[in-house]
């Protein structure tokens, strides 16, 4: 049994770039599964198909993997690799197909003919943005700012050379809230994207570590968090399952 994807646009066995094939060839080889059982074989000449060979003990997986592939609601890994391939080719401009041995298409791929959802924006909302300063500079007469919230850096921030100048005092020091106006945009597959916020004024966050936490809850009258011997230890248990005291 054998499988070929076809790119249907610009691109030929001769131009389509190695990395771009080896990104074709890995999505495919999602689509299908059985990996172990599924083997790259060639490049068609004329078009780019690519061409996979299916071992005998994997045939009728595979089979019932295309088959569920046209289902309304195919498995999630499926469906990921579809989207996946589809995707792909209408980065690429191009649409395609997975076709049989008979060469008859068994999954379609809309790729760059796909009506896509409308983008919606810009939408300007006033709301908060929270992380720790990790840029203040610039010559224009918005400075921008950027501000580190765990692994992701926040940019597109501006703010006013007098604001700029009081955050410059909190690079990379404790946590800070900026409070202002971001510009958003609803992608086509629903994600919100900011483009912009506009910086009218900040205010720090406490950053007190467990130990100064668990002073404070100590000094409170009425509280039974003075009698346990080790609050902290009692805290990290807490996570599995044991309560703590009232």
């Amino acid at each position: 049994m054998e499988y070929s994807f076809h790119i249907d646009g610009e691109y030929t066995p001769d131009t389509i770039p190695m990395d771009r094939l080896g990104d074709y060839i890995y999505a495919l080889a999602q689509l299908l599964g059985e990996k172990a059982h599924v083997h790259f074989t060639e490049v068609q000449h004329g078009s780019v198909a690519l061409h996979a060979a299916v071992d005998g003990p994997a045939r009728v997986r595979v089979a019932d993997r295309v088959q569920a592939a046209n289902d309304p609601l195919p498995p999630k890994d499926l469906a990921k690799a579809l989207d996946a391939l589809d995707e792909m080719l209408r980065r690429d401009n191009s649409s395609g197909s997975l076709r049989d041995s008979n060469d008859r298409v068994v999954i379609p791929f809309l790729g760059v003919k796909k009506k896509r959802p409308p983008v919606y924006g810009p939408i300007k909302q006033h709301g908060t943005l929270t992380g720790q300063v990790v840029r203040v500079g610039g010559t224009d007469a918005s400075i921008p700012v950027h501000l580190r919230d765990g692994d992701t850096v926040l940019t597109g921030l501006v703010a006013t050379e007098d604001i700029a100048r009081r955050l410059a005092a909190h690079y990379l020091l404790g946590p800070i809230r900026v409070i202002g106006t971001g510009t958003w945009f609803r992608e086509a597959d629903g994600t919100w994207r900011m483009t912009a916020f506009k910086i009218d004024d900040f205010e720090e966050l406490e950053s007190a570590s467990l130990v100064d936490v668990v002073a404070r809850l100590r000094s409170v009258r009425g509280s039974e968090w003075g009698s346990v011997a080790d609050p902290v230890g009692y805290l990290l248990n807490e996570r599995h399952g044991d309560g703590g005291p009232h």
